[in-house]
């Protein structure tokens, strides 16, 4: 049996009427666990990211300089996983 993986730290930042914000900070390794986006929602890297994404039709690696940005619609299932060897974090932005 393989050892559990550590776990991403959400801190939500703000949640209104109109949206969520929630930091995520990961340690090496650490993940969000499976997880289905109820909200469209926008990531912005506060770090460079190693991403590591399981989705159902397989892994997949994104790398993301800090700063950069992208948006997906609800409905996105994944775990996310920090693939790198070094902290990193990142702003989700839900729009309710």
């Amino acid at each position: 049996m393989s050892e559990a993986r550590p776990q991403a730290v959400p801190t939500t930042l703000l949640d209104d009427d109109v949206v969520r914000i929630t930091r995520w900070d990961f340690q090496p390794g650490a993940e969000t666990g499976h997880h289905v986006h109820g909200m469209g929602y926008v990531v912005v890297p506060m770090t460079d990211c190693q991403f590591l994404l399981e989705e159902p039709t397989g892994p997949r690696r994104v790398d993301m300089a800090a700063g950069a940005a992208y948006r997906r619609d609800a409905g996105v299932e994944h775990n996310v996983v920090n693939g790198g060897d070094a902290p990193m974090a990142f702003i989700e932005i839900e729009y309710k």
